[in-house]
């Protein structure tokens, strides 16, 4: 199945928070409480959140839907396959801004694929599309904070490009996280 990329818009919103709620627990620790997990979603990731994300011209919100065929010769019904979310300006947290080597940097505040679609070549498509904008962007580095126990996502990272250059904390609900810092230079 083919993939299509695009800037996400104000009509995307409730569809984004929609794949938010299946996408964001897969990332989190395999202890982590549900009530930390839904507060996150509710404060951070609710359509309302996104409809604040795609208003804000330091945001740029990437989704990638299904275009073409299913190998069973069905249509596919394009909706959201995945979503990235780029942020560019100044990290605000000081480990991560004393990390950072690489100036002006984006930060790749998300970046998701819906389960059904793992593996299929959907996130290394978004991931290569993230990436292009944050170059277009002026961007020579782009990072991003990926929690410590999540090996999955790291050797994707990893294989995407990025180092660790350091650690940061993130505030899941109650509970305080601990992440690794990844960048990597553009161009």
């Amino acid at each position: 199945m083919n993939h299509v990329i695009r800037r996400a818009g104000a009509d995307d919103a409730g569809s984004l928070a929609e794949l938010a709620a299946v996408t964001f627990p897969l990332a989190c620790p395999p202890g982590s409480a549900p009530e930390d997990i839904a507060a996150h979603l509710a404060n951070t990731l609710s359509e309302e959140n996104f409809r604040a994300y795609l208003a804000d011209p330091s945001v740029t919100v990437l989704v990638i839907e299904a275009d073409g065929l299913h190998a069973d010769g069905l249509h596919a019904d394009g909706g959201l396959r995945g979503y990235s979310l780029l942020v560019f300006r100044p990290a605000q947290d000081r480990d991560v801004a004393a990390a950072l080597p690489i100036l002006p940097s984006a930060e790749l505040s998300k970046c998701y694929v819906h389960p059904d679609h793992h593996g299929l070549g959907a996130a290394a498509e978004l991931m290569h599309a993230s990436v292009a904008s944050a170059a277009a962007a002026g961007a020579a580095g782009i990072w991003l904070g990926v929690n410590s126990q999540n090996a999955r996502a790291i050797r994707f990272y990893e294989k995407s490009g990025f180092r660790k250059v350091g650690t940061k904390s993130f505030q899941l609900g109650n509970t305080v996280e601990h992440d690794f810092v990844m960048e990597r230079p553009l161009g």
